[in-house]
């Protein structure tokens, strides 16, 4: 019998494949690689083999992003809430975007981005001197929900109205959801765009008020070397998860790239890249 998480990741590949986001077209290129890279078209191919991709159109890019992003969501959604017993609490795990009314103001730690943004937009001077540096967009958020003295009090009594009144976890004292988790969801990372996700890192690290929610990228890069553009180096994001770290493996060692096998073994024991089902247990930190 597969354990929950070894079937949620299979439940992921399956839905990458029905939604067109991973798909290989007559010419045998994958959808994750690039055309104008030959290793990038082996190791992309030799992934797709392995999840038994099907022959169809390439996906539009900015829908195939998409997509990845909403899959992504639903796959944490069926994983990291089941574990209470490693990480209790109320979670919610949703995709923002453009016209959700939840942004980063919404959380805790960056409630006072609104106030700031609300200054900004009637001053242009101070729009111009500042930037939009502080304004951060991740694709995938995990936050908390505020806990009641009730929950708190439940095995003995922790809190009364004399202490712990500026608590964010603690409902009654008015605050906001807490964020746990930022994650960049990456389909490819052809371009300087993949770097957003570093941008978006310093904006979270430099701009919270209390604790740093975890900041984590998803990717479904084929090149080494192009995962390590973001992969390496530390102090912005904890890691990089791959959306098949085993296939990519043995896809990169199937080419006999030396320098590839190489890079993935380095980015692999030196902790910067793990596979999608890492992601959960991770969140449980």
């Amino acid at each position: 019998m597969d354990a929950l998480i070894a079937k949620a990741r299979k439940k992921y590949h399956k839905a990458l494949l029905e939604n067109g986001v991973l798909t290989v077209d007559k010419k045998g290129i994958s959808s994750n690689a690039d055309s104008s890279s030959k290793l990038s078209i082996a190791i992309a191919k030799g992934i797709a083999d392995r999840l038994m991709a099907e022959t169809r159109d390439k996906a539009v890019g900015q829908t195939s992003g998409a997509k990845f992003e909403q899959i992504n969501m639903e796959f944490l959604a069926e994983t990291f809430p089941k574990m209470q017993n490693l990480r209790p609490g109320e979670w919610q795990i949703i995709k923002l975007g453009n016209r959700n009314s939840i942004k980063t103001a919404s959380f805790a730690q960056y409630e006072h981005l609104e106030y700031l943004m609300r200054l900004v937009a009637d001053d242009k001077a101070l729009a111009t001197s500042m930037g939009n540096d502080y304004m951060v967009a991740p694709d995938v958020v995990v936050y908390r929900e505020l806990v009641t003295d009730e929950e708190i009090n439940a095995t003995q009594i922790m809190v009364d109205d004399s202490v712990s009144t500026m608590a964010d976890l603690r409902k009654v004292n008015g605050g906001k959801p807490i964020l746990h988790a930022s994650i960049s969801a990456k389909w490819t990372m052809r371009s300087d765009r993949a770097q957003n996700s570093r941008t978006e890192a310093l904006g979270l690290i430099r701009n919270r008020k209390g604790h740093l929610p975890h900041i984590m990228v998803v990717t479904g890069e084929p090149l080494p070397s192009r995962i390590s553009s973001l992969a390496l180096g530390t102090g912005d994001i904890d890691c990089m998860y791959h959306f098949a770290l085993y296939e990519l493996v043995e896809a990169v060692k199937e080419t006999g790239a030396e320098d590839s096998i190489e890079m993935i073994d380095s980015l692999i024991s030196g902790k910067r890249l793990k596979d999608i089902s890492d992601l959960p247990l991770d969140l449980c930190v």
